[in-house]
């Protein structure tokens, strides 16, 4: 028996058709349920008592400029199934570890080397968006080797690569791959709200959809890498919830289901639900249903001439929206941010960071501010006299040089079955509130 036939059968009980497109169809549990401008009454209920909540016990200041836009608070309480005691929980812990960490000064000073080889070795940009305007990003596992990443701790616990401090408890080696959420958070679901060109171009862009080529790794190096994995998916769920749409994993060998037996303990069934393993007879037909093949790479099935480790390579839609500057022709590597110019007219990509110690603070191009996320009005209590917060409009990700105002949003949501992010968090086994998503189970059914 082939290995492309060991891993065809995972996906037995769910075939391709099972994985049902919502660039074209608005179903009744997909996208975009559950984000802004397809809220239910209950839903917006519960996210404005959330953020009542937060405004009141002082871990948000509504503004203007508020300190948190709407959609990063959403993610919380979709994350915690709209119960607002678990999502503020789950929030304060994040911006606690967010100030221990130096969340901010890392992202704004880390040496461009230091980011580059992060950036190499895990999820990257293709450049290109699913059919609903969500980023593409591609990781191929086997880059991610023991000696890789025993040199990528290394050169983090014993190089300053940043002026943040640490909390001492988070692995160094690990905080510069929280720069790359911050990238994604911070520059590219701003800018991606901004396109227009996408299916529900209402819906200000909160997630990634995620190709995983497993191909050419063996079992040994899925061990070795168990434990850095786990810590790093149960920190990026702690602090960086729901941004995950899918994950499609591709070559998986004839062993995957013992692997997938120790990755599926890691998140709870929703998020499990939106990982889908693929045989090498479903990738292009499966692709193809949630992205145009001239925004899949070749290696895939796809047209895009993009391979694993080079920078996101531009759309040609974004010709007549992106003017370039500074010899820029594409996005470069290293932190980058967008703040708003001319009277909230435009917005300017940022890039910043530092090489040789030098901060480097660079505009890359400018794009037409075509959306701004509506913020949701509250009342809120001072003093026990009630007033009511105004309303402001504010894009998504926006940061200003003199504003204290960003998005830090995430990778993967929900929670984790880890005993200790449970009790951090305050989860138990029920389940509160409405479930985001009930889509079937297709690699968790396949690996049982």
């Amino acid at each position: 028996m082939t290995a492309d036939h060991d891993a065809a059968t995972l996906t037995t009980a769910a075939p391709a058709a099972r994985v049902k497109s919502s660039a074209s169809t608005l179903t009744e549990i997909g996208y975009p349920h559950c984000h802004f401008g397809h809220l239910t009454p209950t839903e917006e209920e519960a996210f404005v008592r959330f953020k009542t909540v937060l405004v009141e016990r002082g871990l948000v200041k509504p503004g203007p400029p508020a300190s948190h836009d709407d959609p990063l608070l959403l993610r919380y309480l979709r994350a915690r199934r709209w119960h607002v005691e678990d999502a503020f929980q789950q929030f304060k812990d994040t911006e606690d570890w967010r100030v221990a960490n130096d969340i901010e000064v890392l992202y704004s000073t880390i040496e461009l080397d230091a980011y580059e080889q992060s950036r190499r070795l895990y999820p990257q940009w293709t450049g290109r968006r699913d059919r609903r305007g969500i980023p593409l990003y591609v990781f191929e596992i086997r880059t991610l080797d023991n000696k890789s990443v025993a040199e990528y701790d290394k050169v983090g616990a014993t190089t300053t690569f940043s002026k943040a401090k640490s909390d001492g408890k988070t692995p160094s080696g690990l905080l510069r791959l929280f720069a790359l959420y911050e990238n994604l958070t911070r520059f590219n679901m701003p800018f991606c709200t901004q396109l227009q060109d996408r299916e529900f171009p209402e819906v200000p862009i909160t997630m990634s959809t995620n190709i995983v080529d497993v191909s050419g790794v063996g079992l040994k190096q899925f061990w070795n890498l168990k434990d850095h994995m786990q810590v790093a998916s149960q920190l990026a769920t702690a602090h960086y919830p729901e941004t995950l749409d899918r994950i499609f994993v591709i070559g998986a060998p004839f062993f995957f289901s013992t692997v997938w037996g120790w990755i599926k303990r890691w998140f709870d069934p929703i998020t499990v639900s939106k990982i889908f393993i693929l045989g090498s007879h479903e990738v292009k037909s499966t692709l193809e249903s949630f992205i145009e093949p001239r925004n899949i790479p070749k290696k895939y099935g796809g047209q895009l001439d993009y391979r694993f480790g080079q920078l996101a390579i531009p759309d040609e839609g974004w010709k007549d929206i992106v003017v370039w500057e500074n010899g820029h022709t594409t996005f470069p590597t290293g932190p980058l941010l967008w703040e708003e110019i001319e009277d909230g007219k435009r917005m300017a990509c940022v890039a910043l960071g530092a090489k040789d110690g030098k901060p480097r603070n660079e505009r890359v191009c400018t794009i037409p501010k075509a959306f701004s996320v509506p913020v949701i009005e509250i009342e809120v209590k001072t003093n026990g006299v009630t007033t009511e917060t105004e309303t402001e409009e504010v894009a998504e990700g926006t940061q200003t040089a003199d504003s204290n105002t960003r998005d830090d949003g995430v990778q993967t949501d929900d929670t984790l079955l880890s005993d200790e992010v449970q009790e951090k968090l305050k989860i138990n086994g029920e389940d509160k509130g409405k479930s985001i998503e009930t889509a079937p189970v297709p690699a968790q059914t396949a690996a049982a």
